[in-house]
């Protein structure tokens, strides 16, 4: 069994569309990153970054105790490897997969959502024209690599569908808000559409953490403060006693 801790983020998604394209089962375990779960000793543990996505491996191959895993793209290497599909292990397709795994991790992910955060800054934050504008542009930019790669092949990696596919897809879902004209970008807007159609992409995406929704005008003037705190401009943790 796996236990994936998670939030309905793009990262969180990534994995939930793989697990849904393996059949395997697997728990949801809430990670209510809004109220600060992920800054708990308990998830601390398996995920040092306080970051979610995060997976725990019940019954790793070979037996003995659970392996946990964080960073979305190992997790996904981690699933694919063990499991046996979508990850060639012949070398050239092989690390064309991982070249692209580490594309989104490095570039495609951060990117867009810098230019997600500074879209959401308050005025009373100052100006934030130059980090909107140079955010903008990476995200197009970003979307033109995705468009030249789909050009001549069906997938990422070559002509088959893999976990480089996965983990860049749900980055994209968002594409209106990212200020993307998909007609501008006709080879990924073929992928997209033909991934989104996909009935595990569907139910992955579709993946709830089964919490009741959250208004925050409930939330304490106390409450809301703690957040911030919490959240916002974080600095380095002491190491613990």
């Amino acid at each position: 069994m796996y236990d994936l801790h998670y939030w309905p983020t793009p990262n969180g998604k990534k994995v939930t569309i793989l697990l849904e394209e393996l059949g395997v089962p697997y728990r949801i375990v809430p990670v209510h990153i809004g109220r600060g779960d992920q800054f708990t000793e308990e998830f601390l543990r398996i995920s040092p970054n306080n970051r979610m996505p995060a997976l725990v491996d019940t019954a790793p191959a070979g037996g003995g105790e659970p392996i946990s895993v964080f960073e979305s793209g190992a997790i996904m290497m981690y699933l694919a490897e063990k499991e046996g599909r979508f990850w060639p292990q012949d070398t050239r397709t092989k690390y064309d997969v991982v070249q692209w795994v580490m594309w989104q991790m490095a570039n495609q992910g951060p990117k867009t959502g810098e230019r997600g955060h500074f879209s959401r800054v308050p005025p009373e934050m100052g100006d934030q024209s130059y980090a909107q504008r140079r955010f903008a542009d990476e995200t197009h930019r970003l979307y033109g690599v995705l468009n030249n790669r789909l050009f001549d092949r069906k997938y990422l990696a070559r002509d088959e569908y893999t976990i480089a596919d996965m983990i860049s897809y749900p980055w994209t879902v968002s594409w209106k808000l990212q200020g993307i004209d998909l007609d501008e970008f006709k080879y990924f807007k073929r992928w997209f559409e033909e991934l989104s159609a996909r009935p595990a992409v569907e139910k992955g995406l579709a993946v709830t953490t089964g919490l009741p929704p959250e208004d925050p005008a409930s939330l304490s003037p106390e409450e809301q403060a703690r957040r911030r705190a919490l959240l916002y401009n974080q600095r380095a943790r002491p190491v613990p006693v």
